[in-house]
């Protein structure tokens, strides 16, 4: 197999058959072999039956069932898993990434890159989308422990090796650009303009944005903890401080005599505990990820496979 396509869907019965459409007609271009792999996430609308049609119709379509809807990121891990082609490429189903660029892109691999991804230049998504991610992307550049593209997504195409590496590392919340980059090799960005989403609604809310940036945050970097140990360690000296103050004004001074020091008194407390709460927080998102690791469960449950 030459060339392999994966596409997670999840609620994409609007897109489908132009996604297929328009996919098809590049791959075909190509005049090599390929296969396109749908990995249906627990899709709740006709999604399901629309892939089967267009298997039936093409069988160089397959498809991945998910037993429920398991995350954009996993439904991509199991499509390379499954993948078999020499050149694969990851494409949202919402065609926000046109797949008439995917040519430009595998030529990069003949040339000895191990992964090309896609840098957006323009985004046409509503403000709050841009300033999100935006911010995103440079707080994680920021704070990683390894150097993540600004401005790249999923969307990319890999070689053999780097889907062989990718599909080796075993941890379970999954942040696929993050590990693609880690993983090293000889990588190079191609800029291009993403458009608008096709058709439907936009299946990344508030909470799952929050969850992918908190994924790459805090299984790419240790910055959280040593700002605790920074805050922490600020806050012991303060309080050390305040100690010294408070027994120099009451043995050495009048000033605060009739002062029952309630505001004070309040202020540290609402500040140590704020501290503590917040560095709380922190190790309990590095450790509910442990968690995860630990109990060792499945990254994901295949209902059925079509086409295999």
């Amino acid at each position: 197999m030459n060339y392999s396509v994966i596409l997670p869907v999840f609620n994409e019965q609007e897109n489908l058959e132009s996604l297929y459409k328009r996919v098809v007609k590049v791959l075909t271009g190509l005049k090599e072999e390929y296969e396109i792999i749908f990995v249906n996430d627990g899709s709740l609308d006709r999604t399901g039956d629309i892939l089967m049609e267009l298997n039936k119709k093409n069988n160089k379509v397959k498809i991945i069932n998910f037993s429920r809807n398991f995350g954009h990121q996993i439904a991509v891990s199991a499509g390379l898993n499954f993948a078999t082609g020499d050149k694969v490429a990851i494409l949202d189903a919402d065609l926000q990434d046109p797949p008439e660029i995917l040519p430009k892109f595998f030529s990069r691999l003949d040339e000895g890159y191990d992964v090309v991804y896609a840098v957006r230049k323009k985004r046409k998504e509503n403000i709050f989308k841009i300033i999100s991610y935006s911010v995103f992307y440079k707080i994680l550049r920021l704070i990683a422990n390894i150097d993540i593209p600004l401005d790249s997504g999923d969307f990319c195409v890999l070689s053999r090796r780097m889907v062989k590496t990718i599909n080796s590392f075993p941890e379970r919340n999954r942040f696929v650009r993050g590990l693609r980059s880690w993983a090293g090799f000889k990588q190079i960005g191609l800029e291009y303009e993403r458009e608008k989403r096709f058709a439907g609604t936009s299946k990344y809310g508030i909470r799952k944005l929050f969850k992918l940036a908190f994924d790459g945050i805090f299984s790419f970097s240790f910055v959280p903890l040593q700002i605790m140990f920074i805050l922490g360690s600020t806050s012991l000296f303060l309080s050390i401080i305040g100690i010294f103050w408070a027994i120099y004004m009451k043995f050495f001074t009048t000033a605060y005599a009739r002062v029952p020091g309630f505001a004070t008194t309040t202020i540290l407390i609402m500040f140590v505990g704020g501290l503590q709460l917040f560095s709380i927080g922190i190790m309990g998102e590095y450790l509910r990820r442990v968690y995860d690791e630990v109990k060792q469960r499945p990254q994901y449950i295949i209902e059925s496979k079509v086409g295999f």
